[in-house]
């Protein structure tokens, strides 16, 4: 008899749904198609949420709580209630005078706040 062994994790691993790797974003009258990696940050923007690239913006209509779900968490992070960033955008973190945590990102002029929440994921960083 020959028996395969399967650790837990593994099976669990096997039964999890694959993480997100493309989006479809709204742009106008035009559907985007984004790959995750191309994605600096999402936000929530009224019903929709923003998905912010290097060069552009793009509406899903998803909300962050269920997105967030769907995202690799080795690559993207929950920083606020409203706002996932890609772990990978970021160009710096730095404290305001006010000692609130801020992302800076490698290819946008914005900052990103931080949390309280969340802020202790980037104080090793």
């Amino acid at each position: 008899r020959h028996y395969t062994h399967i650790d837990e994790g593994s099976k669990r691993q096997a039964l999890a749904k694959p993480y997100l790797r493309w989006i479809n974003a709204s742009k106008g009258n035009e559907i985007q198609i984004l790959t995750t990696g191309e994605i600096c940050y999402f936000q929530s923007d009224a019903k929709y949420t923003r998905a912010v690239t290097a060069t552009s913006e793009a509406l899903l209509n998803k909300t962050v709580k269920s997105l967030i779900d769907e995202l690799d968490p080795a690559e993207f992070r929950q920083i606020h209630r409203g706002t996932i960033v890609n772990l990978n955008a970021i160009g710096s973190v730095v404290r305001d005078a006010r000692g609130h945590v801020m992302l800076r990102l490698k290819q946008r002029k914005e900052t990103l706040l931080v949390s309280e929440t969340f802020a202790s994921l980037f104080r090793q960083m």
